[in-house]
C-alpha cells in the first residue's frame, strides 16, 4: 500500500524504513526542503538517522499533498508540539477513510489534549480511523534491524491489524493488538516525564535501587491517571507501559533520561537542550502531565517535583528529600 509517514526526524525516518523495506510505497515528509534533498539524493537520513539506508520504496518530500496523496495509511510522527499546526496545513488532504496512525507520544500543553483528541479536534473523520502506535523502541535500533516489539490501539481492532500487517517483519518488528487507546496514549506519554526523574536520580549518583523504586513508583502514578481517564491498568503492566517505561529509564539511547542525568550531574536545563538537536519529549510533558494530574485530581508525587525541578527552580536534592520523606501509606493505594 502507498503509506505517508509524517515527520522525518529519527523516529519517523526509522518507522518509514521499517514499511518501505517491508515493501510498502512510502512518502516521507519533513518540513526542511533540503534534508528532503539529501534523503532523495543519499538514500539516507544522515542528520537524524546517520547508518540506515533507505530503499527505493520510500521517497522524500517536503510538499504535504505530495506526501498524502493516494495515501492509503498516514503515519504522525511529528513532535507534539508540532502536530497541530501540521494538521491544520494538511487536513483537507488526509484521505477519508485511512488509518492515521500517531507514533507520537505526548500531550498538548494548553488543551491538554493527546494525540487521538488533537486529531479529532482539527480532523473529525480520524475518530473512526485513529490507531496509537507504542512501545520500547529506539529509532536507532529499530533502522538496525534489531528485534523490536510494539503495540498498536485503536477503538476498532480492524484498524488495529492493518497496522499490524503494515509493518509486521518476522525477527525484526513484531506488532501486539490492543483496544485501549487511552491507556497506550497516557503510558507513552507520561513515561517521559519518569525518565528524566530515573536519569535524575542517575546523575546525582543514586544507585540501582532508587533507580528501580522510581520506575515502580512511577509506573503507579502512569496507571492511576490512566484508568481515572478510563484506561486499563493491565496496559500498563504491557509494552506501552512498563516496557516502554524500563526502556526509557535506562537506555542510553534515551533522550528524556539524559536531560534528567545532566541536570543530575549540575546543568541547568537550557544549556542542556541548547545542546540536543532532537527533541526530549518529557520536558514539555512534565508540565501537561502536572496539569492534567491537578485537573483530574490524581495524586503523582513524583511527576510534581519533576514539575517543580524543571519549571519552579527547586533544587534536585531537595526534590528528592520532600520524595522520600512523606508519610507512607499502603502500597496499592
Amino acid at each position: 500500500m502507498r503509506i505517508a509517514v509524517l515527520g522525518s526526524g529519527s523516529w519517523g525516518s526509522a518507522l518509514a524504513k521499517v514499511v518501505s523495506d517491508n515493501g510498502h510505497d512510502v512518502r516521507l515528509w519533513g518540513r526542511r526542503p533540503e534534508l528532503a534533498a539529501q534523503i532523495r539524493e543519499t538514500r539516507e537520513n544522515a542528520t537524524f538517522l546517520p547508518g540506515a539506508r533507505f530503499g527505493a520504496t520510500l521517497r522524500a518530500t517536503a510538499l504535504l499533498d505530495e506526501a498524502l496523496d493516494g495515501a492509503e495509511m498516514v503515519v504522525m510522527a511529528v513532535p507534539t508540539h508540532g502536530i497541530r499546526e501540521t494538521l491544520r496545513q494538511c487536513a483537507h488532504d488526509i484521505p477519508r477513510n485511512a488509518p492515521v496512525v500517531s507514533a507520537t507520544k505526548g500531550i498538548e500543553q494548553d488543551t491538554l489534549f493527546f494525540v487521538n483528541e488533537m486529531l479529532a479536534s482539527e480532523v473529525p473523520s480520524t475518530r473512526d480511523t485513529f490507531v496509537a502506535l507504542s512501545g520500547p523502541s529506539f529509532a536507532r535500533e529499530v533502522a538496525a534491524g534489531l528485534p523490536t516489539v510494539v503495540v498498536a490501539a485503536s477503538r476498532d481492532l480492524a484498524l488495529a491489524r492493518e497496522v499490524q500487517r503494515a509493518f509486521w517483519c518476522d525477527n525484526l518488528f513484531r506488532v501486539y493488538l490492543s483496544d485501549d487507546v487511552v491507556g497506550v496514549e497516557v503510558g507513552g506519554a507520561l513515561k517521559n516525564v519518569i525518565a528524566i526523574a530515573a536519569g535524575a536520580s542517575d546523575g546525582l549518583g543514586f544507585g540501582h535501587n532508587a533507580r528501580a523504586a522510581l520506575i515502580t513508583r512511577g509506573l503507579a502514578e502512569i496507571a492511576r491517571l490512566a484508568m481515572k481517564m478510563g484506561g486499563d491498568a493491565l496496559t500498563l503492566a504491557g509494552l506501552a507501559g512498563m516496557g516502554d517505561l524500563v526502556l526509557t529509564c535506562t537506555g542510553d539511547l534515551s533522550r528524556n533520561r539524559t536531560v534528567g542525568f545532566e541536570l543530575g550531574r549540575g546543568r541547568t536545563l537550557d544549556d542542556i537542550l541548547g545542546g540536543m538537536r532532537q527533541v526530549a519529549e518529557g520536558v514539555r510533558t512534565t508540565k501537561s502531565a502536572h496539569d492534567l494530574a491537578r485537573r483530574e485530581g490524581v495524586y503523582m508525587p513524583i511527576i510534581e517535583q519533576v514539575h517543580a525541578t524543571l519549571y519552579e527552580g527547586k533544587e534536585l536534592r531537595r526534590a528528592v528529600h520532600e520524595l522520600m520523606t512523606r508519610e507512607a501509606g499502603h502500597e496499592r493505594d
